[in-house]
């Protein structure tokens, strides 16, 4: 079924206020409804949420606008819940304030409710996208400054595209090199 570009503006946003949500990050523009801005920097959305979801290694890309559907749904039934008018104008759960949708996931993630296991897969492939970038290669991801890769101080790798340690991280090594290693690092 071939979907009309509104359908996919609405399932984007929706996904994007999810993922933004969970690892939130500034607004990419200043009129921009879907990135809620609570946090400095880029975050999942900016780190590649949608495009890891969208990709199909993922499993869940044929599901992706029943999760939008739905979590609309549920974003209108908390509306109703606390008497908040939403702005017909975006997707519900991207017309919710961010403490509105941050109440909404943890409900949704509570080990109560019947549908936990999607939301949780949904906020794991979010902070998947921001902690390692699963959906590009990792030197490709530090090139393009990915903002988790960033955050977490991971360096660029040699100019032969290897990443190579001289320091142990620990400040010592754990254990002694094996007598029969080759000088490769190889076991014998």
């Amino acid at each position: 079924m071939q979907r009309s570009s509104a359908e996919e503006q609405i399932r984007t946003m929706t996904l994007e206020a999810f993922a933004d949500t969970i690892v939130p990050g500034e607004k990419r523009f200043p009129g921009d409804r879907a990135i809620a801005g609570a946090a400095p920097g880029g975050g999942a959305v900016a780190a590649g949420a949608i495009e890891l979801l969208e990709w199909d290694a993922t499993g869940v890309t044929g599901g992706l606008d029943d999760y939008a559907r739905l979590l609309n749904d549920h974003a209108e039934s908390y509306a109703g819940e606390h008497g908040l008018a939403l702005d017909a104008a975006v997707p519900p759960f991207v017309a919710l304030s961010f403490e509105d949708r941050t109440a909404l996931v943890r409900r949704l993630v509570s080990p109560d409710h019947p549908e936990k296991e999607f939301w949780v897969l949904l906020t794991l492939f979010s902070n998947m996208a921001f902690d390692s970038a699963a959906h590009m290669h990792t030197s490709d991801a530090i090139a393009a400054g990915h903002p988790g890769l960033t955050a977490m101080g991971i360096t660029r790798p040699g100019p032969d595209g290897l990443w190579r340690f001289p320091a142990f991280s620990y400040g010592r090594p754990l254990a002694r090199t094996h007598p029969d290693t080759t000088p490769s690092g190889s076991p014998a």
